[in-house]
């Protein structure tokens, strides 16, 4: 077998359905493996994979076991040469993996393989490509400057080496995982990447960006006014330097005044009025019940041509591929519209407008 992908849920079933359809469309000529793991959701995702995806090898765990123990529990049972960890808030195109396989095939001691992460509105996702997060990059970052933690020296569209990569979406051969023991369960949530990063590129292999093609990380980088993301973030790079580095006291004070101001001075996440005045269905078909859903004027079209602002986009999967839905969403990026998807044979739309929120569900009844 080619390729396991691996997507560890929690709780998003809605996104992890439109994850599944994109991933199903993307495998369709690859010989592979769906791996669903849930990490004890509360919601109908378990029973969602179950009636829509019998293929799908689904693993229930009992607890929510955190990002790393609940992909170590998928990869164990993977088969395939290849595996892709991939967020369940993603959509990927359909000749994704397809070029990743051509790019890795001509590649000598390949560690792990990225691609370019677009967030719901369009808007590159800069923890696509990053550095080894040394004390001095991780400090700036912290109170503000990002330029040294993201890898800079490539251009979003570009190719080549780097040295970490996002959780979100990472592709490596199934044996390197193994070798280096996978994910290091010590940490729950962060860090995780850029450990799992850094230890394969210690065990000397290189990892490479790769920007020639693009999927959609609906959830991306929370901002640091969010207390919760501060505190477990630099909570991981405390782990990541006790094991990789030596202690550092000054980093372990400026991480405590750091998480102390942004307790203090933290606001609420921002979410932007989109002052939506209409939907606009990119579809070849009427969809009586998604107007019926929608709560404002719907017209129909079948391009982007002269849509105006304020405007929210309704992308139609069933007429429309994964790949050209992510080209126009990327492409029409800061023109005051905002986007949604509607997945193909499902009974809802979703979509995010920033990198805060995870985004908005709306059901067609």
């Amino acid at each position: 077998m080619k390729l396991s992908i691996v997507i560890l849920n929690y709780n998003v079933r809605y996104f992890l359905e439109l994850c599944l359809r994109s991933v199903e469309a993307a495998t369709s000529q690859i010989d592979s493996e769906i791996i669903v793991v849930d990490n004890n959701s509360q919601d109908d995702s378990c029973e969602m994979v179950k009636a829509l995806f019998p293929n799908v090898i689904l693993i229930e765990n009992k607890e929510n076991f955190g990002f790393s123990k609940g992909n170590n529990i998928g990869v164990a049972q993977a088969k395939g040469a290849y595996v892709c960890i991939l967020n369940p808030d993603t959509v990927v195109a359909e000749d994704t993996f397809i070029k990743l396989f051509k790019f890795a095939e001509k590649k000598e001691k390949l560690g792990l393989i990225g691609c370019k992460l677009i967030n719901g509105a369009g808007v590159f996702l800069p923890e696509s490509k990053r550095n080894i997060p040394y004390i001095s990059a991780a400090i700036k970052k912290l109170f503000g400057s990002s330029t040294d933690y993201y890898a800079n020296h490539l251009e979003e569209h570009e190719t080549g080496k780097i040295d970490v990569l996002v959780g979100a979406f990472m592709l490596l051969k199934r044996d390197i995982y193994n070798a280096i023991e996978g994910f290091d369960e010590d940490y729950f949530m962060y860090g995780e990447d850029i450990d799992i990063s850094y230890r394969i590129l210690k065990a000397g292999y290189q990892n490479y960006y790769i920007g020639e093609t693009t999927i959609i990380h609906f959830k991306g980088e929370s901002t640091l006014r969010d207390k919760n993301y501060a505190k477990r973030f630099y909570g991981a790079m405390q782990i990541f330097y006790k094991k990789h580095f030596k202690k550092n006291v000054l980093f372990d004070m400026l991480v405590w005044l750091g998480l102390k101001l942004v307790y203090i001075f933290r606001g609420e996440p921002i979410n932007p009025d989109k002052n939506v005045s209409k939907y606009v269905l990119i579809s070849n078909a009427e969809h009586e019940k998604l107007k019926a859903a929608l709560p404002k004027e719907v017209v129909l079209k079948q391009d982007l041509d002269q849509v105006s602002r304020h405007s929210e986009i309704v992308f139609d999967a069933n007429a429309f591929s994964f790949k050209s839905i992510i080209e126009m969403i990327e492409a029409n990026k800061d023109k005051h519209i905002t986007f949604k998807i509607l997945p193909k044979n499902s009974n809802f739309v979703l979509g995010s407008d920033n990198t805060i929120s995870r985004g908005e569900v709306i059901l067609i009844e």
